[in-house]
């Protein structure tokens, strides 16, 4: 399985916004993105399953938001007010076939190698 390839982060003021893109070769049922923060444990940041609601970090709602194409592939993560402690490498997830739960990174077994998003104040 191809791993999916991520796109949109950089360096961005506090407050600003940034959109992350991901691309899947391939359909999937469940995509998602994780954070690593600096010396903090990998998090999961939002989530799709193929169908249903998405599931996001409850630390994140109302700031991130996740959407997708499903013809295409691609999910994206919309980043508004952006905080010096939202720096952090993003990975994009998805998993063919049977998904668990969509902020757990077990869940998951094709990783992207990652977009660093970098917040300053």
């Amino acid at each position: 399985q191809v791993p999916q390839v991520e796109s949109g982060g950089g360096s961005v003021q506090a407050g600003g916004s940034l959109r992350l893109s991901c691309a899947a070769s391939q359909s999937m049922t469940c995509m998602g993105w994780f954070r690593r923060r600096p010396a903090k444990e990998l998090e999961g940041v939002a989530g799709f399953y193929r169908v249903g609601s998405p599931e996001y970090a409850d630390s994140l709602k109302g700031r991130f938001t996740i959407s997708r194409d499903n013809e295409k592939n691609v999910v994206y993560l919309q980043m508004n007010n952006l905080k010096p402690e939202d720096t952090a490498m993003y990975y994009c997830v998805a998993k063919s076939g049977y998904c668990g739960y969509a902020l757990r990174a077990s869940t998951f077994g094709t990783w992207g190698q990652g977009t660093q998003v970098t917040v300053s104040s």
